[in-house]
């Protein structure tokens, strides 16, 4: 735990990517092999099972440090952290043991086993044996929020440089739901346990919004013009006459899409196909909100499979023949698509992704302007003579969303953030007028600039009616502009509708709180969305 908290630490310390970098290969070069795995899956995001409730740790930390549970609670809401309060308040350690990572990942599998006087002592134990930054460390993986700042991308590269091995390589063999449990270091790494793994995906590769005038990129005829689908991305896998479907979280899915289960017969073994899931009936696209219930359900019905069919638009092939074909460019994956594709029935849970036929940059952005009116988020753009990449990558492949949906609003609440905005009010709830009462519709905590934060943190503090926790009423004037991408009638808000993505595009200093929209402002973009 010494050289783990020691590795956090170093990471916290600096913004630097080649810093981080040279950290995380310090680390994989001193740890132990089961350590470096365990600190490559916790950093990925992966989690082990929360083994005491977190209301029992404040009553034991409280307990140790012999403080009032109001004093903590008090504490706990200004910090805006459990497990660094906790570190905090906690006395000097009263001695000193050095247990591995791998090991205390163990012993908090067992606590599973242990009654609740036992758990006790046994966390009290560790905590007094430790010191803030480990404390710190612990009490983020008992309460299964732990986090690094590093990216995925960063442990990929650092891994390439411990192992001196391609990055896309690795990126791959990390791919999946593998269980630090029951692995090694040595057989994640291997070439010959990857061979032997039919269900492993490959590394989506993710584009960039677009930021720059389309006509920057060069000749328009040299770009692979699509619709951006609203579902789920995902891979179909087929090897040794068996699918497999992941998401692009990673998350293996093949359950989940019963349509799929008998693609085996009609594509070739050695096939990896890259798109989007989306839901599908008669020839048209469904609301995304109805493709949520379906994969909400634990049990799919024939009834709910009848209401919500879903089929895959693939824009990309990965792996051919069981040849990884990702350095082919994309005109030539293109046309192996097309082909697999065109072979499939009308009725497949198989389409392929409509390319738009463009010479000039003005007819795709004609296109552009038209994708809310078909159901499409606004366009990807592809370089034909792109490779398949891994991760975001800047140049090759860009995401041209549709203008979003905006409304004035007013903010009603506020809660502190987290991490190292503990201390700022961040987290904001909006609302619009319904006869005079203001209704709560959307929550956001982006989009206004560190200076802006601050100023408005200022004033929520002097402007606060009531306190609920850590959330704060304040006086109903400040009004903001909100952008999201879609919106839907929802039974389940106050408001009786649901926004997806919202984020502050302004705050509106020039408008009065009565100059802020209604409810029935929401509503008629709701009407809006469904009859363009």
């Amino acid at each position: 735990m010494k050289k783990f908290a020691g590795l956090f630490t170093e990471i916290e310390r600096t913004t630097k990517t080649n810093a981080k970098i040279d950290a995380l290969v310090a680390y994989f070069n001193q740890a132990s092999p089961e350590d470096a795995l365990w600190s490559i899956a916790l950093i990925m995001g992966k989690r082990i099972k929360r083994p005491v409730p977190t209301a029992f740790l404040k009553q034991w930390a409280t307990e140790l440090a012999a403080l009032p549970y109001w004093l903590f609670e008090e504490s706990y809401h200004i910090v805006g952290d459990l497990a660094e309060t906790i570190a905090l308040i906690l006395p000097p350690a009263a001695g000193y043991y050095d247990n591995s990572l791998t090991e205390t990942i163990f012993f908090l599998q067992s606590l599973t086993s242990y009654n609740e006087q036992e758990k006790k002592e046994a966390i009290l134990q560790h905590w007094m044996s430790m010191n803030e930054t480990e404390r710190f460390v612990f009490n983020k993986l008992i309460t299964g929020n732990f986090r690094m700042g590093v990216s995925r991308q960063l442990i990929i590269k650092a891994l390439a440089r411990y192992t001196e091995e391609e990055e896309r390589k690795i990126a791959h063999k990390l791919m999946g739901d593998w269980d630090p449990g029951n692995t090694t270091l040595a057989s994640l790494l291997s070439d010959e346990e990857g061979s032997q793994k039919d269900y492993l995906p490959y590394p989506f590769f993710l584009a960039y919004p677009l930021d720059l005038e389309p006509e920057q990129l060069g000749a328009a005829e040299e770009w692979q013009i699509e619709p951006k689908f609203d579902g789920i991305r995902g891979q179909i896998i087929v090897r040794n006459r068996s699918v497999f479907v992941w998401s692009r979280g990673e998350e293996l899915i093949t359950d989940k899409f019963p349509e799929f289960k008998e693609l085996y017969h009609t594509i070739p073994d050695g096939t990896v196909l890259d798109g989007e899931i989306i839901p599908w009936k008669e020839g048209a696209l469904l609301p995304f909100a109805q493709l949520q219930t379906r994969i909400g359900r634990k049990n799919l019905t024939v009834r709910i499979l009848q209401q919500v069919p879903i089929v895959m638009f693939c824009y990309d092939i990965m792996e051919w023949g069981g040849a990884d074909i990702r350095q082919e460019p994309l005109h030539y994956r293109r046309a192996l698509l097309e082909e697999l594709i065109a072979i499939h029935p009308a009725e497949a849970p198989l389409k392929l992704s409509p390319v738009f036929d463009c010479t000039e940059w003005s007819e795709v952005k004609e296109i552009r302007e038209q994708s809310r009116a078909a159901n499409y988020e606004g366009l990807m753009l592809k370089r034909k003579s792109s490779i398949y990449e891994t991760g975001r990558r800047r140049g090759d492949w860009w995401k041209w969303k549709v203008e979003p949906f905006t409304i004035d609003c007013i903010l009603i609440y506020a809660q502190q953030g987290h991490g190292r905005r503990a201390n700022l009010f961040t987290d904001y709830t909006f609302a619009v007028w319904d006869k005079g009462t203001l209704v709560p519709f959307a929550k956001a905590y982006s989009g206004l600039t560190d200076k802006e934060i601050d100023e408005l943190d200022r004033w929520i503090r002097r402007n606060t009616i009531e306190k609920f926790g850590p959330v704060r009423s304040v006086h109903p004037v400040q009004v903001f502009e909100l952008a999201f991408e879609g919106i839907n009638a929802s039974s389940r808000h106050k408001s009786g509708v649901a926004v997806r993505f919202p984020r502050i595009l302004r705050w509106r200093k020039d408008k009065k709180a009565e100059e802020a929209n209604n409810k029935e402002d929401l509503i008629r973009l709701t009407l809006m969305q469904d009859h363009e």
